[in-house]
């Protein structure tokens, strides 16, 4: 499958994606593996995520997927490979995460020969690897395990040395950190840390979950009458962006967070079912990410093609919920969108963030075209419809079928390289493997050759 490239002039507002490798191992048409990034809907994308180790190197979370050693998927080589169809892109190693936790970022943070030593493997992996730079995610300072005490000042030297270190090299350093003031205040000495980081992804999205008693928006715009006590105040977009630029981070450092899933409930009493209802723990989980109280966009999306849920908007918040029988998901759809890309562009910051890219429509099963949520987002920062992308020429032989008969992912009969995609409203969609790589049918991702059993396919 051959592929005309389109290049556009890009403007200075940043659009950071963040890619959660694990939704490779996911099923069906969850199952989100590197090419199927547009690498021109991002300026920035964002490697999620690579762990530290308590001597401050960094280490693989997931060697096999991450690295090409002892026939691994070469997640990395691949992803970074991207900068080759868009030269324009910059790609980036998160470091942490929440599942990394605060303990092992304290002990090196506390420490200056533990500094320096993450320093320098910083350097060592980026380069190795092709990144341009790093993004931390200690999720957070004096926090979940953290120290107290210490964090918040050892989290801004560390900052400083990094960037001194990195603008040696040309690298880039930024940092996903907490949005509302009652958790940023206490891990992050702003004025330093904002001035040592090239841009601040500010995670404005969680303000509701299932630690909650009551329902509520992932991603609130604005607050609601309801929230009345100083801590609910905090908990929308407009408080956290205000209370950072009120602390002197320069606007263009400003990189707004948007989630491309939401956060579900399950009603303690279906009829009472408004923001703030009672609730008795998570909702439904996503039918391919499986964690309970969390679903992808793309996983509402296609349960609304069988299911009948109720959707309403929220004036007061501009946020937009769905109710089914005692199940609340509140969640950001095309809508809320565009009035978030409207509340940044008036407030003239530094670009948009996304968590994440796999949980978008990314194969274009509910709508005409894929990715419809980052197609918005890019539309507004751009100014145009004109969306540039990787334009597939027809892949269709005599030996692949022109009509899906079935849902899934399928291997082209004719060559080892190729294969598509039947969603399910009987559409397709063509894929080709990088250059090296053969579409293993048995699990679904472009493997080594020499782990394929392509003549069990291939049309003789």
């Amino acid at each position: 499958m051959s592929c005309q490239i389109i290049y556009i002039e890009r403007i200075s507002e940043k659009i950071v994606c963040y890619v959660g490798t694990w939704a490779v191992y996911r099923q069906g048409l969850g199952r989100f593996d590197i090419e199927n990034i547009n690498p021109f809907l991002c300026t920035h994308l964002i490697y999620a995520f690579v762990g530290i180790n308590e001597d401050g190197t960094i280490r693989n979370i997931d060697p096999y997927l991450d690295l090409e050693e002892n026939w691994g998927r070469g997640h990395i080589k691949r992803f970074n490979a991207l900068k080759a169809i868009n030269p324009a892109l910059k790609t980036m190693a998160a470091v942490g995460g929440w599942n990394e936790g605060s303990r092992k970022f304290s002990i090196v943070a506390a420490n200056h020969t533990l500094r320096q030593r993450f320093i320098r493997d910083a350097i060592d992996f980026s380069k190795r690897h092709n990144f341009d730079g790093v993004d931390l995610d200690w999720e957070y300072p004096a926090q979940r395990n953290g120290n107290p005490a210490i964090d918040k000042n050892n989290y801004a030297i560390w900052l400083e040395e990094i960037r001194s270190a990195f603008d040696r090299e040309g690298l880039i350093l930024s940092a996903a950190v907490a949005s509302v003031k009652h958790s940023a205040e206490k891990s992050y000495d702003i004025e330093r840390v904002s001035a040592a980081l090239h841009f601040l992804n500010i995670m404005t999205y969680d303000m509701h979950g299932a630690w909650d008693n009551y329902c509520g928006l992932n991603s609130p715009l604005y607050r609601g009458s309801a929230d009345n006590i100083d801590v609910q105040m905090q908990l929308n977009i407009n408080a956290s962006i205000h209370y950072w630029l009120s602390q002197g981070v320069p606007k263009e450092k400003v990189i707004l967070g948007i989630p491309l899933y939401g956060r579900s409930f399950t009603l303690l009493d279906p009829s009472c079912n408004h923001i703030g209802a009672a609730v008795s723990g998570p909702g439904i989980a996503g039918q391919y990410s499986r964690e309970p109280g969390v679903i992808g966009f793309n996983e509402f999306c296609e349960k609304q093609k069988s299911e009948q849920w109720d959707i309403d908007f929220n004036e007061e918040q501009k946020g937009v919920y769905a109710t089914k029988e005692n199940q609340w998901i509140g969640y950001d759809n095309q809508n809320t969108i565009a009035i978030k890309m409207e509340y940044l562009l008036e407030l003239d910051l530094g670009g948009v963030m996304v968590w994440s890219l796999e949980n978008d429509d990314f194969l274009g099963v509910c709508f005409d075209t894929a990715n419809i949520l980052m197609r918005i987002i890019y539309s507004a920062l751009y100014n145009s419809t004109d969306i540039p992308t990787v334009v597939p020429t027809s892949a269709t032989t005599a030996g692949v079928p022109n009509e899906c008969t079935a849902e899934g992912f399928f291997p082209n009969p004719d060559t080892c390289e190729e294969y598509y995609v039947c969603t399910s409203d009987g559409r397709r969609v063509d894929f080709s493997c990088p250059d090296g790589l053969w579409f293993d049918p048995l699990y679904e991702i472009c493997n080594w050759p020499e782990q394929v059993n392509c003549h069990l396919f291939t049309v003789v």
